[in-house]
């Protein structure tokens, strides 16, 4: 070959090999992303009623209708590569962004608090509603009511409070942060499979993937013995992120632990084309996902929706965040 067609090759490999991103990246607050490759997949769910009936036998029927904004199926295709942390936020790295930022999270700056567990909660005696308190200004991301390490997800940020610490980590890093769409995370949590909870299709599997109701949280619980995930993982709450095993795609807790924010509004139809779609352009409530500790396993499918407003704070709910490509 000619020695300017092998200068020409070298480059273009070396430009190729530029263009390529690092397989994972770590930010300045510890935060460690995994690279979710462009591609298409099928979004919503594919099997019928029937199959989840048969799959969740002790279900009434009323939870099966609640799933229509789940179809009907269709293909998306995610144009770009993104970086998604492989964890939910910690309480550590919501801490180390709050001293830095000075971002006052709204259950503080409005004075009503959070949501927290009351620990004189007695199922053999209270009703299950009682379970939880809130708002309160007793509670707060810092105090759930139960115990939380440094490593635990942050839980009681609102869907501002998640906005608000990824535009500082932009500005910081001069590296675009958000949460993830609707489509980016359902992508994200499938992990490169077609499988119902992403890691597995079997229930009876997902224990090893998720932390979510089991028996520690149905002696709290006894009440909902019936849906209760099969064993017993330790974990009455929270589990340290990173408890579980990972995704195909190195992510944990896409299933379970705590429900996390995403960037869209929620619509009860699919909206936003089949490329790179964003939801609804306005709204009042917004989409959260992958069900929390106190979920029945149904509800941690990838293809499950559930919603609220942007002021919600709720020892169920925390996110993750999305590092776009450069």
């Amino acid at each position: 070959m000619h020695h300017r067609a092998l200068l020409l090759c070298a480059f273009a490999i070396s430009t190729a090999q530029a263009q390529v991103p690092p397989p994972a990246v770590t930010d300045s607050l510890g935060i460690e992303f995994a690279f979710i490759p462009p591609g298409s997949f099928t979004m919503g769910r594919t099997e019928s009623i029937e199959e989840l009936k048969r799959a969740f036998p002790a279900y009434d029927a009323a939870r099966f209708e609640e799933l229509g904004d789940e179809v009907p199926p269709r293909k998306v295709t995610l144009s770009t590569g993104f970086y998604l942390a492989r964890h939910e936020v910690t309480v550590g790295q919501f801490r180390r962004f709050l001293e830095s930022s000075g971002h006052v999270p709204e259950s503080i700056a409005d004075g009503t608090g959070g949501y927290g567990w009351r620990a004189g909660y007695d199922p053999k005696t209270s009703a299950s509603g009682d379970a939880f308190e809130g708002r309160s200004p007793a509670y707060s991301w810092r105090a759930p009511g139960f115990a939380q390490t440094e490593r635990h997800p942050v839980t009681n940020v609102t869907f501002n409070d998640a906005v608000a610490m990824a535009r500082w980590l932009s500005r910081k890093e001069g590296v675009s942060y958000r949460l993830p769409t609707e489509a980016e995370w359902e992508y994200a949590c499938l992990g490169g499979t077609g499988h119902r909870f992403g890691a597995t299709s079997d229930p009876a599997r997902l224990s090893g993937f998720a932390n979510l109701f089991d028996a520690s949280s149905a002696r709290l619980w006894p009440h909902w013995q019936a849906f209760a995930q099969p064993g017993d993982d330790g974990h009455v709450f929270t589990a340290p992120v990173g408890s579980f095993a990972p995704n195909g795609w190195g992510l944990h807790d896409m299933n379970g632990n705590v429900w996390e924010w995403v960037s869209d509004y929620y619509a009860d139809t699919w909206e936003g084309g089949e490329v790179d779609p964003k939801g609804p352009q306005q709204g009042h409530l917004h989409v959260r996902r992958g069900g929390s500790w106190h979920s029945w396993a149904l509800y941690t499918r990838c293809a499950y929706r559930n919603w609220n407003t942007a002021q919600t704070r709720y020892v169920l709910v925390g996110f993750r965040l999305l590092r776009e490509v450069k």
